[in-house]
């Protein structure tokens, strides 16, 4: 049964959020520190400050309602999504994934020009925002996938694309495989790409610098991810408990993970961090890191690929190909790791760009290349 959703957070929860922020308890910090020892002091409580007496959450949780939320069980586990139908009723639908640390939240800014040619359902991963918490073990990208093809079935949609970056990226990509017969391709603006053992590949200098970056990554695992695999319940303790806790963990993830040139807002970023602070999903957002197989599974599916150069780390497009059938490849000059956040058009665009050629090629006209390795963007 798939049921609508209101968004109602008790207001005891919000006043208990006020008070803990004007209880926090705050360490020293060494002079001209800077970023040697982790996330600013003085950056911190400037964010603390505006989320407790600047930020107003009603304000956006009223905004928030305004688009279509509803709530269904798959395989034990509720789950939240927001569904745009298209004027057009014979449009391609999508299935938007978000990531860690993210949320529905991130597509805010793309439901607008890709409702236009496309039905969007933009569902909240198990264990994370109004999907949360999960209870069992287990909820791996694949079986998130398997969730949103009953999803899609239970929609209506025998047809469908997939999007997603970071993590869903991979839960896109497994869909593909999940559902091959439903799934017309894959886009993706995050797609991790490891060095293949033999080193039989010849790559280009630029390929060789971006396969140097992603074994720096791999070699030196960053702390978060290393806690939130190895033990999110010790570190969920501390995110529950605190919400600057639950604030520094997120916001330094935007901080180093955006295009300077593309700044998320702050009220943004504090409505994610809400999100998951009032929800108290910290430790089963976590338990995705956890679940996850580290190793990387082929998609059957035509991939499409947006690459933006302040993400993570950049994709090889030679190892991709080895992996996926690679049918669209867009170098973009400006934007990070939340792509959706940073620089909508130019992702919606790429979204657009890749699916319509899905479309026509499902229509018969043929195999679709939609758009050159050649940098896009200004």
């Amino acid at each position: 049964m798939i049921k609508p959703f209101r968004i109602d957070i008790p207001q005891a929860d919000l006043d208990d959020l006020n008070d803990r922020l004007a209880r926090t308890r705050w360490p020293d910090e060494v002079a001209d520190a800077g970023w040697d020892y982790g996330f600013p002091l003085a950056r911190l409580r400037e964010l603390a400050e505006h989320w407790r007496t600047g930020y107003d959450w009603r304000a956006h949780e009223a905004e928030l309602n305004e688009l279509p939320h509803f709530t269904t069980e798959i395989d034990g586990q509720n789950i939240h999504f927001v569904h745009v139908r298209s004027a057009r009723p014979d449009a391609l639908a999508l299935i938007l994934t978000h990531g860690w640390p993210g949320s529905f939240l991130e597509f805010l800014d793309v439901i607008g020009p890709l409702s236009r040619d496309f039905h969007l359902v933009i569902p909240s991963i198990p264990g994370y925002g109004f999907s949360g918490p999960t209870h069992e073990r287990g909820w791996d990208i694949t079986r998130v996938a398997r969730a949103w093809a009953e999803l899609m079935r239970r929609l209506g949609y025998t047809r469908y694309g997939a999007q997603g970056g970071d993590f869903g990226s991979g839960i896109s990509t497994a869909l593909g495989a999940v559902a091959p017969e439903r799934v017309v391709g894959v886009h993706v603006n995050y797609l991790p790409t490891r060095p293949l053992p033999d080193g039989t590949l010849e790559l280009s200098a630029a390929d060789e610098a971006r396969l140097d970056r992603i074994r720096q990554v791999m070699a030196h695992r960053p702390p978060y991810q290393t806690l939130q695999a190895t033990t999110p319940q010790t570190i969920g303790y501390a995110l529950t408990d605190s919400p600057v806790a639950q604030l520094v963990w997120i916001a330094e993830r935007f901080a180093q993970w955006t295009d300077p040139r593309a700044p998320v807002s702050d009220e943004r970023i504090l409505t994610g961090v809400s999100l998951y602070w009032l929800t108290a999903t910290a430790a089963s957002s976590a338990r995705l890191h956890h679940d996850t197989p580290r190793r990387i599974e082929p998609c059957p599916v035509p991939v499409g690929v947006a690459v933006f150069p302040h993400d993570i780390t950049l994709p090889v497009r030679p190892l991709a190909e080895r992996l996926y059938d690679i049918r669209h490849w867009s170098e973009f000059t400006r934007g990070g790791h939340f792509a959706a956040m940073e620089v909508p058009d130019l992702l919606a665009g790429d979204v657009r760009d890749f699916f319509l050629a899905r479309v026509k090629e499902a229509d018969g006209d043929g195999p679709a290349t939609t758009a050159p390795a050649a940098t896009r963007g200004a």
